[in-house]
């Protein structure tokens, strides 16, 4: 029985990290639809950006209540899972809590895991209260409705579940190590769990032990549920939180990047000896250029990968003046929509064998309005809201570009403005012959 045992739970292991991979190859390709960057310059910057703001979570703290209760989430669920690795030694061998041989050490690392479950139980539940009982502004902002905000409530259910299941599975064991109950042991310290194992006193030990094996599977069975639920919620940012961070661009917020296309063109009129009618070289196997963006595949992949790291906790869109003065721009909807579209754009392409075939949808008008990019004051107060790096700016600045370069359809007093610039060169409509005379003044 104890070999079947073991290879049920190889099976479920393997098909757990088996969907995991197909997800995260699905999450590759998908972002790797986007344009090409260069972000590996300054290697040293970008890992002290990963290690200050992903791993020391220093945005997250600028707003303290929020920002100690994520830190106790982040630390507990993730030093928890430590034990991860014993439990799938033991399920694969069939032995029971492996590294209890390491006496007095292995009773401090249960010891922390039970406390650290229990300040993640208490900050996951002052999570739900302050989402669905006082009701936070950001958290029922008329952009987060639908899946996105039950999907916030379904991953701390989830995490009361599971803290709940590893202290159960764990004050099962310790009444049945106390009572000296047959392959348990003693190993490690209960010092929370073993303040419920009371209510084991009377029962049957093969009752107890029945209970401590159905919390042990449904603890695995849950993590890589959990594990394989991330794609589809916005907690993969727990993945890409340290990726993102580091490919985050380092150049002043106010520092805008050129059109390398427009560029061109600017040096060439300013180049006296250049002949603006020489034919230039043609890649005729490249695709038709274009500028700024009209859907997804027209962003970098940083700009996407941006879009599946959102936590989609609206800062971004609480920091907004935009929004917060009644206008239709939210930077959290602007991340929420090109993830949608993306998503869109790559089940597309997996039902279409590889290809991407025309729906006839694109990212700006089917899901993000002119109206909503043109509210935006490019203060980049979203960016630095963000506690993990993510740009929305830079989405809006290149629907905007392509909403002036190949729509010209921007608004009346900014085509005014651009008229004046090209043909007297100041955005003041009065002859280039005038554009000196405040000097006299």
């Amino acid at each position: 029985m104890g070999y079947i045992d073991n290879i049920l739970f190889v099976i479920v292991l393997a098909a757990g990290f088996g969907y995991f991979a197909i997800n995260v190859k699905k999450l590759i390709r998908n972002i790797k639809l986007g344009k090409d960057i260069d972000r590996y310059d300054n290697p040293g910057a970008r890992l002290g950006n990963m290690a200050l703001i992903a791993l020391g979570q220093s945005k997250m703290v600028k707003r303290p209540v929020s920002g100690f209760l994520h830190i106790i989430v982040y630390a507990g669920f993730v030093i928890i899972n430590i034990e991860l690795l014993e439990i799938i030694i033991d399920g694969i061998f069939g032995t029971h809590r492996l590294f209890g041989f390491m006496g007095g050490f292995y009773s401090f690392l249960i010891g922390s895991f039970e406390i650290l479950a229990f300040l993640v139980l208490f900050a996951v539940i002052t999570f739900l209260i302050r989402r669905n009982v006082i009701k936070l502004w950001r958290f029922v902002h008329s952009d987060l409705k639908g899946w996105p905000k039950n999907d916030a409530n379904y991953i701390l259910y989830f995490e009361i579940v599971l803290m709940t299941l590893f202290l159960v599975m764990n004050a099962a064991d310790g009444y049945l190590q106390s009572v000296g109950a047959d392959h348990y042991a003693k190993a490690g310290a209960f010092p929370v769990s073993g303040l419920i194992s009371g209510i084991f006193e009377g029962m049957d030990y093969n009752t107890v032990a029945l209970i401590e094996r159905i919390a042990w599977w449904l603890h695995i069975i849950g993590i890589l549920v959990f594990m394989n639920y991330l794609y589809y919620s916005k907690h993969l940012h727990i993945l890409l939180a340290f990726p993102n961070t580091y490919f985050a661009n380092l150049k002043p917020k106010g520092k805008f990047r050129n059109n390398e296309t427009v560029t061109n063109e600017v040096k060439l009129m300013m180049d006296p000896n250049a002949d603006p009618f020489a034919a230039q070289p043609v890649d005729e196997n490249a695709a038709p250029s274009k500028f700024g963006a009209s859907d997804v595949q027209d962003l970098n992949w940083v700009q996407l990968m941006n879009a599946y790291t959102c936590t989609e906790c609206g800062r971004c869109t609480s920091s907004c003046p935009a929004n917060i003065t009644g206008k239709k721009l939210s930077p959290r909807k602007i991340m929420m929509d090109t993830r949608d579209r993306l998503e869109e754009v790559g089940r597309n392409i997996d039902k279409n064998k590889g290809t991407f075939v025309d729906d006839g949808k694109t990212l700006l008008f089917d899901y993000i309005t002119p109206e909503e990019i043109w509210a935006c004051t490019t203060c980049n107060g979203c960016v630095e809201a963000c506690p993990v790096n993510i740009d929305p700016l830079s989405i809006i600045m290149d629907l905007r570009q392509y909403l002036v370069m190949e729509q010209s359809a921007a608004p009346t007093e900014l085509n005014g403005m651009m008229a004046n610039v090209e043909n007297n060169g100041a955005p003041w409509q009065y002859s280039q012959m005038d554009r000196l005379n405040w000097k006299d003044e």
